[in-house]
């Protein structure tokens, strides 16, 4: 993510809840990934386009972990469109904790037409709002 694109980004805030940690007591890598899907549907949603899920499966997922959070910690959870591709996206993350950012990572995912089973072009009408060149209406 960049302060120069225009392209749609969202921010949300969790707390590290207890299931959200492992044996040694910090948070589960798994839990990176949740809110980075939790953050995606608030972006589909904030372009008027919460109808892609089940339609855009990941490819990539990757997540370097940085710092350690603890039970209870609040995070911010940094979430944007880095990449529009012709039938692919990339979103970038970051998870932000007390002492800082915590992890980063991108995600890919390609959208389908829920059927054919391969990717497919993304829709003339939604392109413009993925990369920032449009706004969905209000």
């Amino acid at each position: 993510m960049t302060a120069a694109t225009a392209a749609p980004a969202v921010t949300i805030r969790r707390r590290l809840e207890w299931p959200d940690t492992d044996a040694a007591g910090h948070q589960h890598h798994s839990v990176v990934m949740r809110w980075a899907e939790e953050a995606e549907a608030e972006l589909l949603e904030s372009i008027g386009y919460a109808t892609l899920f089940g339609r855009i499966p990941r490819v990539v997922f990757e997540a370097q972990y940085l710092q350690r959070l603890w039970l209870r910690d609040p995070v911010e959870i940094r979430f944007g469109i880095d990449a529009v591709g012709r039938t692919s996206l990339t979103y970038t993350f970051e998870v932000e904790g007390p002492q800082g950012v915590a992890a980063t990572g991108r995600m890919v995912v390609v959208h389908t037409d829920g059927n054919a089973g391969g990717a497919v072009p993304w829709p003339d009408g939604l392109r413009p709002l993925l990369t920032g060149e449009a706004r969905p209406p209000r």
